[in-house]
């Protein structure tokens, strides 16, 4: 009977070891930042809404950083089980599990408060002076917009030289995805100089991102499943939108 007692216990731990391996997920991530860097706190508040939502079902998320590109084939492969941080295609979709939007980011004006600065339409945007990047549409209706004349931009060549333009009163708007933009003030800025800018509520456009799971993985079908179900419990336990609060406070910064 003891030697019988002992089969089973060894069994039971077998077991559970097997289990403890079904319930990690490996994840291929980048920088990012405030989304996603291995040099932030959760590894940015995009990692941090991923290992959330997989925990709410039970499932512990290791991430490894890489280039981007490396980032995207190592998860078609299978070599890891997926990637964070992307958007959406036909030609992605054919290769991976896609998830439900993992949040929608949008494009925003940011200005300063001084400003008294509203808009409706592009042809509220005539008379000011518009930063840009180079080599960013931000969204089709501002490209559209920039392309025909209706409005001028002044591009120029990074995001914090248009914050500094943006501060030192050069330019009047410049629009950036609204959690990147309050990231990057905080790198430029001070707290108290941080405080005089802000945003338009109105959206540009908007980014949508993604979780992508191998199709070459057997239970990633179920992976995705058991991810949308803690992506939804994570919204609606009110610890989603507090991830956002506290990146757009400055408080994931290294």
């Amino acid at each position: 009977m003891r030697a019988i007692g002992i089969v089973w216990m060894l069994l039971s731990i077998c077991w559970l070891g097997l289990g403890f391996a079904e319930d990690r997920i490996r994840l291929t991530n980048g920088e990012w930042p405030p989304y996603f860097s291995s040099h932030l706190k959760h590894y940015g508040v995009g990692s941090r809404i991923v290992s959330e939502a997989f925990a709410m079902e039970g499932v512990r998320v290791e991430y490894g950083f890489f280039p981007w590109k490396r980032s995207l084939k190592l998860a078609e492969e299978g070599t890891w089980d997926g990637a964070v941080g992307w958007d959406k295609n036909p030609e992605r979709e054919r290769k991976f599990h896609v998830s439900l939007p993992v949040w929608e980011a949008p494009w925003v004006f940011f200005h300063l408060k001084s400003l008294s600065f509203d808009w409706i339409d592009f042809d509220d945007l005539r008379d000011l002076r518009i930063g840009g990047t180079l080599g960013y549409m931000y969204s089709r209706g501002f490209f559209e917009a920039e392309s025909s004349g209706r409005i001028k931009v002044e591009r120029t060549t990074s995001d914090e030289l248009n914050f500094k333009k943006l501060r030192g009163g050069r330019i009047d708007v410049f629009p950036q995805l609204m959690d990147i933009g309050y990231f990057q003030l905080h790198e430029l800025y001070d707290p108290e100089t941080v405080d005089l800018f802000t945003h338009h509520d109105i959206p540009i456009g908007k980014h949508c991102d993604y979780l992508l799971l191998s199709r070459h993985g057997e239970r990633n079908t179920e992976m995705m499943e058991r991810f949308n179900r803690g992506l939804k419990k994570l919204r609606q336990s009110g610890k989603y939108e507090q991830y956002f609060d506290e990146s757009r406070r400055g408080e994931y910064g290294d």
